[in-house]
């Protein structure tokens, strides 16, 4: 009998794959930790059972992560946390190997909240047990869909954004589909981990009007994360991004940094090293 096609994903060219393959190959050396992870669990699979939504930035650093956590035994279904940030040849070698994700760099609101969706399904009424955020936008979508399960004209009120319309859109034909989905899948989440600022703020409001389902680690606020990737990061990336997108010499350039967290002290640090001279606002 023939092996049915794996077609549980939506990138833009899986012809990127074997791009993307080797930029992975490349980023090994440059992630230690990760590897360190893959030598010392893989042959225990600690993550054995473990079915992960991932909705974070598809990169190629991200795809180092979902071969770790695959490796490591976890099940894994991933989608961008942005529409703009997907790079599609690292999107690509992911489905490739047969793990679903939805990823497109450019892809339109619908389709953001549609692949968010997507990626809360495992199929036969099952959902994740664990999700890992970025920007707590995977978070919400349950959440808000176990609120509309109950009462559906929470879903009727005006929106506040073009953004939240399709949201609500999008809920309603999940609900459609399914009326108990979210009450069914939210029981069986462990926790999230969640990324950024803006997703933590929402999750500690969360807590604090007692609506939070399931529990939250904060990443964001981590030594790791908030040195390595606002900082350092931030410092590495900063004029390459401004470079790439319009072409100019930053030298002798007037630059205004809005706020002096590790994010600004990075930005500050990138820009001073190619020469602008710099106000930076609080």
């Amino acid at each position: 009998m023939p092996k049915k096609k794996f077609n549980d994903y939506k990138v833009a060219d899986i012809n990127l794959a074997e791009y993307g393959k080797k930029e992975i190959l490349i980023a090994e050396s440059e992630m230690p930790g990760l590897m360190s992870l893959r030598k010392k669990y893989k042959d225990s699979k600690p993550l054995s059972g473990a079915r992960i939504t991932g909705s974070l930035h598809m990169t190629v650093q991200t795809a180092m992560l979902i071969q770790t956590l695959e490796l490591l035994g976890a099940k894994v279904r991933w989608a961008s946390c942005n529409v703009f940030s997907t790079q599609d040849h690292a999107a690509a070698a992911i489905a490739s190997n047969g793990t679903p994700v939805y990823a497109v760099k450019g892809e339109s609101l619908e389709e953001y909240w549609e692949y968010t969706d997507k990626i809360l399904d495992w199929g036969n009424g099952k959902g994740p047990n664990l999700i890992l955020d970025d920007g707590g936008d995977a978070t919400l979508f349950i959440h808000l869909g176990l609120k509309a399960e109950s009462n559906p004209k929470i879903l009727e009120k005006r929106p506040d954004s073009l953004e939240e319309s399709i949201l609500f859109k999008q809920l309603k034909k999940s609900l459609k589909k399914d009326p108990k989905r979210f009450s069914r899948i939210a029981n069986h989440i462990l926790g999230v981990s969640e990324e950024t600022t803006t997703g933590v703020h929402r999750l500690y409001k969360m807590q604090e009007r007692g609506e939070l389902l399931f529990p939250a680690i904060n990443v964001n606020d981590s030594v790791t994360k908030s040195k390595f990737d606002n900082l350092y990061g931030c410092r590495h990336s900063l004029v390459d991004a401004i470079m790439r997108a319009t072409d100019i010499m930053i030298s002798g350039k007037v630059a205004v940094v809005a706020g002096y967290g590790d994010v600004g002290k990075g930005s500050v640090q990138s820009l001073k090293g190619q020469g602008a001279r710099i106000i930076v606002t609080e």
